[in-house]
């Protein structure tokens, strides 16, 4: 049995991580702050403890630590609801991330689990697919540079980490990307367009497996992937989309042609991960959007977020 605290728990992924680990009996903390995680994305369980907090107090995230003393961390809390609050960004994705490091390293952490932005390798990749050796370049947002110099940190500290670089995660509780705003505008009637561009989207169910084979000590320290190796083009999502509402459009969609400086596609390699890892993402879009859709009907979307500014954000 395992002891693991997840920063950021009640959010897409750490709440999809908390699930599959207290199924399988392990013991699970999860700090949250509800910005953008949900307090529904979590039920009771008698081997889990929730504490409500920011991970920039540091005299609280001590006291969790101290109080659970965990085996093993996956920092999953992130700052990317308004990409205009540099201070916020800082605060949760760089601060934040020195405390729950700090804390790791007195609790004698076995392992730290880190989820890195693709977009570290900045807007204007020089390859596709993107390699690991692909220089770092942050510059493109307030949130890559702060999760990038979180990243840096973790590594000095010492500590046996793995830092996961994601390609766009997608599937139920998923509040960040295209798909819950498509959802969102073709169920109150708003009108949509798409642009032309692709990127490579990885269902959640995937990318959890990978990450509980990393609690379990598969895995080198140091950096992965987790990508579905393909992209796809933002007008299939829409689609997929239009097909799981079963809705009719009376017109086609319309697809904007991109901006000069805006990159047609971003693809992150997954190939050490899967040899590492003995894993590849299997998850058809088709299934991943039905089932996202089928969350959405239910627990309904207030608001949708996004770690870009407007600019960026209609053009992705």
């Amino acid at each position: 049995m395992m002891k693991v605290l997840i920063t950021g728990g009640a959010g897409f992924i750490g709440s999809h991580l908390a699930d599959q680990l207290l199924a399988a009996g392990h013991r699970v903390a999860v700090i949250d702050n509800y910005q953008t995680g949900r307090r529904d994305n979590l039920e009771p369980h008698p081997h889990l403890q929730v504490f409500e907090g920011t991970i920039a107090d540091k005299a609280f995230v001590d006291q969790v630590f101290t109080e659970f003393a965990p085996d093993k961390v996956v920092h999953a809390a992130a700052a990317y609801k308004d990409p205009d609050n540099w201070e916020e960004d800082a605060r949760t994705n760089v601060l934040g991330t020195i405390y729950v490091t700090q804390a790791a390293k007195r609790m004698d952490v076995s392992r730290l689990i880190y989820f890195q932005t693709a977009l570290c390798y900045g807007l204007k990749p020089s390859e596709q697919p993107i390699t690991l050796t692909h220089p770092i370049s942050a510059a493109g947002s307030s949130y890559a540079i702060s999760k990038t110099a979180g990243e840096h940190y973790i590594e000095l500290s010492g500590l046996d980490f793995v830092s996961f670089r994601l390609a766009n995660a997608y599937g139920p509780r998923n509040l960040s990307g295209p798909l819950p705003t498509f959802f969102h505008r073709l169920t109150t009637g708003k009108p949509c367009f798409v642009m032309n561009t692709r990127r490579d989207f990885i269902y959640i169910d995937d990318l959890v497996e990978v990450v509980l084979k990393a609690l379990a000590g598969t895995g080198q320290k140091g950096y992965y992937h987790i990508s579905s190796g393909s992209d796809y083009s933002i007008k299939e999502l829409f689609d997929e989309t239009v097909k799981a509402l079963e809705i009719t459009l009376e017109k086609e969609v319309e697809v904007r042609e991109r901006n000069p400086d805006d990159v047609f596609t971003i693809l992150i390699d997954p190939s050490k991960t899967q040899a590492d890892f003995n894993w590849k993402n299997s998850t058809p879009l088709s299934f991943g959007v039905k089932a996202a859709i089928e969350w959405y009907k239910v627990h309904g979307i207030t608001q949708t977020f996004t770690h870009l500014r407007m600019e960026e954000k209609v053009r992705t």
